[in-house]
């Protein structure tokens, strides 16, 4: 039976709301978690599994959603012409970049007077989507091609550098690497570079040739399990071996479980290919898998996925007034601290805020259920009123 409902296709939006739900925590953990002002959870010197894994299973979250995406612009454009498409993503892509330099980068700080800028994930998105404008009046095949082609070969770019804080040194960052910079009075933090993640959109809009009307349920299950199973294998066999794929090679650490961490700890500022083939093989297996997948859980989590960023918008202003509040209402604690004029990370002085982890996950969870009826309401005006063109943009 094909899941293509009422134009929308159950899988996706159930893989797409599962990593908006997954994404919470990783913000949560920013923002909440008190341990997050103290070292970096990766670090294998000084981290625990858990708060390994917290962090890690996050990673999914942004070339999935990328994957996604493109996956979505190719099902619009069976409803278009190139050119009607290529408009459309061309206009979401500029006003994703507004988003993201202004509504998302006032809610990571809450300072008015914008002392930093962020471009991190909305803003690759955006860019990304103007790039696709563009390839999209190419052959599909050679868009495969080119999109192939720099997932697996951008690392061999891993070692150029272009230091100081230079206009070269700047674009080679929005390209491929990432760094902090230093512009008058404001920080600029180039956190997602565009390549490879603009080839990882192009990829899952040539994905979805899979998902035309008349292709074949079977058929495309089987491709999403062989493109995932062959993602996976040829990660284990690079990551094994070392030799390519990854800036920071993996080693034999303090006990298994660790050397096991070791062994997934791959990059993610820029994505490196094994980072992406550990990411995406996981998606294709979670496509397949879910293909025809049903009931209430499927339900609840697809209401997310219909309304990514309306939810991603709101999620971050509400973790951001809950660290305040909690501020607030602690002895001794300054909340005008969260009125942030440097990166999170790097804002000392919010050394012992925050809580354990435990209640930094039943904080997660409650900002998830929390946010559920209003992500289901906007669904439904969605849906219903899917003459407004405004809509496509939020």
């Amino acid at each position: 039976m094909s899941t293509i409902l009422k134009n929308r296709i159950t899988s996706i939006d159930f893989l797409r709301g599962a990593i908006m739900i997954i994404m919470a925590l990783d913000h949560v953990r920013d923002y909440l978690y008190s341990g997050s002002f103290f070292y970096d959870p990766l670090d294998l010197t000084k981290t625990s599994a858990i708060l390994f894994f917290t962090r890690w299973i996050t990673h999914f979250c942004a070339p999935i959603f990328m994957l996604l995406a493109g996956t979505s612009a190719s099902l619009i454009g069976q409803k278009k012409s190139k050119r009607d498409l290529s408009i459309f993503l061309m206009k979401r892509g500029l006003w994703l970049i507004f988003l993201e330099m202004v509504v998302v980068n006032f809610g990571w700080n809450f300072n008015i007077t914008f002392p930093m800028f962020f471009f991190i994930t909305i803003w690759a998105l955006g860019l990304s989507m103007i790039i696709l404008a563009a390839l999209v009046h190419l052959p599909k095949k050679l868009i495969l091609g080119i999109s192939v082609v720099i997932i697996l070969g951008h690392n061999l770019a891993d070692h150029i550098h272009v230091p100081g804080s230079s206009l070269p040194a700047f674009g080679w960052s929005l390209l491929h690497e990432q760094q902090f910079f230093m512009w008058h009075k404001e920080v600029l933090l180039v956190g997602y570079p565009i390549v490879p993640l603009m080839a990882v959109m192009s990829l899952g809009y040539c994905l979805g040739g899979w998902y035309t009307a008349g292709y074949n349920v079977s058929k495309r299950q089987q491709n999403l399990l062989i493109a995932g199973a062959c993602c996976l294998a040829l990660f284990i066999v690079l990551r094994y071996t070392n030799l390519y794929g990854d800036p920071v090679k993996w080693s034999v650490q303090k006990n298994a479980l660790f050397t096991l961490l070791s062994f997934i700890k791959v990059n993610k500022y820029p994505p490196s290919l094994l980072y992406l083939l550990l990411t995406l093989g996981a998606a294709f297996l979670f496509l397949s898998f879910t293909e025809k997948s049903k009931g209430k859980v499927v339900d609840v989590v697809s209401v997310y996925g219909r309304v990514p960023m309306f939810y991603y918008l709101i999620h971050i202003y509400i973790i951001h007034l809950i660290a305040i509040i909690a501020s607030l209402l602690t002895p001794g604690q300054n909340w005008k601290l969260w009125f942030l004029t440097k990166p999170i990370w790097f804002t000392t002085d919010l050394k012992g805020y925050g809580f354990s982890l435990p209640v930094a996950y039943l904080v997660w969870i409650g900002i998830v259920v929390g946010l559920y009826p209003l992500c289901k309401r906007y669904d439904a005006y969605k849906q219903a009123n899917k003459g407004k063109w405004w809509l496509s943009y939020l």
